[in-house]
């Protein structure tokens, strides 16, 4: 078979684009536009994340493991990838002038459920991963006994003894956090948005995004830790907005950043 025929059957390669330090702002204000266009079916999200949240901390309380529900928090840099996958597909549609309807957008993972469901175990090892270290973490320092949260709360931030394991919990989490970041933080769009591809491709693409836009990046992961712990302090209610908004704005940024010259979108 000659070259021009390989070529043929050779899937497009994406183009990573570098963007201003300061272009997280701009995915933002896409992101906020979006909700502003649909609010019903992005508040259907954020509400979905927030009883989520409810549920799972008072499964924790009612077991008895109040030490468990700041690492579980965490689950929503982990997870949250996955679960904003309906909140792309709405820019996705938006964008390219489709009907918008919550129903369509819970069912995106179809575009690709194969590598979007591998991509989402993938995020879900991670996060256990992360129990577990917290778990060994808590046994290290023997705080696995906490009988409330209360008194976890008390001893976490006000005692001596919480220095040590913060510095050793917040370098692991921010290892493991970086780490899924960089796997993570396009590979959800790509498979949604190239119909086609596979988790591989995905990945390798969403690490060099990263690479090449290092310090937008960086500002965009401080952001979204700023903003998710934000939302988290009335009680998870934050959610209700800023999942959505930092869904559709990482759907702006991965096309802002992964382009494919002369090639047409998946519809």
């Amino acid at each position: 078979m000659s070259d021009s025929s390989v070529a043929v059957f050779r899937a497009p390669q994406p183009r990573i684009r570098q963007v201003p330090v300061d272009q997280p702002w701009q995915w933002l204000s896409a992101g906020w536009r979006d909700l502003l266009a649909m609010p019903s079916v992005s508040a259907t999200y954020g509400a979905i994340a927030v009883v989520t949240g409810w549920i799972a901390v008072a499964l924790l309380l009612w077991v008895d493991l109040p030490y468990l529900v700041l690492p579980l928090s965490a689950g929503f840099f982990f997870l949250g990838p996955f679960m904003a996958v309906g909140l792309y597909d709405a820019s996705r549609r938006r964008q390219a002038a489709l009907p918008i309807d919550l129903e369509a957008t819970l069912f995106a993972w179809r575009r690709n459920p194969d590598q979007i469901l591998l991509m989402g175990l993938l995020l879900l090892l991670f996060h256990l991963a992360w129990m577990r270290v917290a778990q060994l973490l808590f046994a290290l320092f023997e705080w696995q006994a906490i009988p409330s949260w209360d008194r976890f709360a008390d001893l976490a931030w006000f005692s001596s003894r919480s220095l040590p394991f913060l510095a050793l919990g917040v370098g692991v989490g921010a290892v493991m956090a970086g780490t899924a970041f960089m796997i993570g933080a396009f590979s959800m769009p790509y498979l949604l948005d190239r119909r086609s591809s596979n988790l591989f491709e995905a990945i390798a693409t969403s690490v060099a995004a990263v690479r090449l836009n290092l310090r937008p990046m960086l500002l965009w992961a401080g952001l979204i830790v700023l903003l998710v712990v934000l939302a988290m302090v009335p009680g998870l209610l934050g959610l209700v907005v800023v999942l959505p908004v930092v869904g559709h704005a990482t759907w702006h940024a991965y096309r802002d950043i992964v382009h494919f010259d002369g090639v047409e979108p998946d519809r």
